[in-house]
């Protein structure tokens, strides 16, 4: 079984050139958040390669940072959806395949699960990633050769960073977050409004919905500085939640379903963002444009939107502590959006 190894000391210099690899699968606001460790890694030895296994549905988030040198898919939430058709056990021996072209000189895991153990397993180099009392699964740490102690009660994003410099035996960076990404440069399918905010109004849980009545007095806020309010949805329960907004609405426009890389494109080019706690509105902050995160059912203090320029976001409200759209024009005003 792996031991928790103390953090290396600081004067200890390693690797020039190495092979690395990262497995950090999703959700979307979690690859996202550990997109700043491969700056910093490559801070410490700018030759380092780095390769990412990620699911499926989220591979197009590395694959933004020029630094990635290879993204490998994996789709491990549609295997086991069919875990015994003859399809899927090809896919998978394709996926190992694919995985096993190279050895690493380290491999690892910040996901803390045990799938994501497992995929570090399976691929060729020495495994590290967090420790028994810190992992998401404690037992994911018996399957990496090094596991490391990362303090709980800090945001995501340093936690991540903490634990890539643990693994790769340097301190801490002490810097902003440097997500490395930029807005994809594809034409947009369809005309986007000038001066338009893009309202993230979906969540995978109900209790971190926004009350319509608060997007509703948000937009017509925004419609009174001639500023349309662009709703995007990415299911149909979304896309009916985005056509009652929008019926009650003279200004905001149900947008057709967009990929993931259409949407990254259309809120780097958007005035700003508004959004409940969904990987998105980190997408967003990472992509740098002025973001308004809303929060009602989690803490800002662990999972609130971190972006390389601090002054460009804002996050309001708490958990249970739902804020009202007063309290969000007031950060637009702050971030000088309205």
């Amino acid at each position: 079984m792996a031991g928790i190894r103390p953090r290396r000391a600081c004067t200890d210099r390693v690797w020039q050139g190495m092979q690395l690899l990262i497995v950090k699968t999703s959700s979307l606001g979690d690859v996202v958040h550990n997109l700043p460790v491969v700056a910093d890694m490559l801070a410490q030895s700018p030759g380092t390669e780095i390769d990412w296994v990620v699911e499926e549905d989220f591979a197009d988030i590395p694959a933004m940072h020029p630094r990635v040198r290879r993204v490998i898919p994996v789709g491990m939430r549609r295997w086991r959806r069919r875990l015994m058709a003859p399809a899927t056990w090809r896919d998978i021996a394709r996926f190992r395949r694919d995985l096993q072209t190279k050895t690493y000189d380290i491999v690892l895991d910040s996901q803390g699960l045990l799938k994501s153990a497992l995929l570090a397993r399976l691929a060729r180099g020495p495994t590290r990633g967090p420790g028994r009392t810190t992992a998401r699964e404690s037992l994911a740490a018996c399957f990496y050769d090094q596991a490391f102690h990362v303090a709980r009660g800090r945001h995501a994003v340093e936690r991540n960073r903490d634990l890539a410099a643990q693994a790769l035996g340097y301190p801490l960076p002490q810097s902003p977050p440097d997500y490395g990404i930029r807005p994809p440069e594809i034409t947009s399918p369809f005309s986007v409004p000038g001066k338009s905010i893009v309202g993230l109004h979906a969540t995978s849980r109900a209790s971190k919905r926004w009350p319509d009545a608060q997007w509703i007095e948000l937009g017509n806020k925004l419609a009174g500085r001639g500023m349309p309010l662009l709703l995007p949805w990415g299911s149909p329960d979304e896309q009916r939640h985005a056509q009652k907004l929008a019926q009650q609405l003279a200004n905001a426009v149900v947008l057709p379903r967009l990929g993931l890389r259409e949407l990254a494109a259309l809120m780097g080019r958007a005035p700003a963002v508004v959004g409940v706690d969904t990987g998105l509105v980190h997408l967003s902050a990472a992509l740098e444009r002025p973001t308004v995160a809303i929060f009602t059912d989690t803490s800002p203090t662990l999972t609130g939107v971190v972006a390389a320029r601090p002054e460009r976001v804002r996050n309001v409200g708490d958990s249970r502590q739902i804020p009202n759209a007063e309290s969000v024009w007031q950060a637009l005003t702050e971030l000088k959006v309205v």
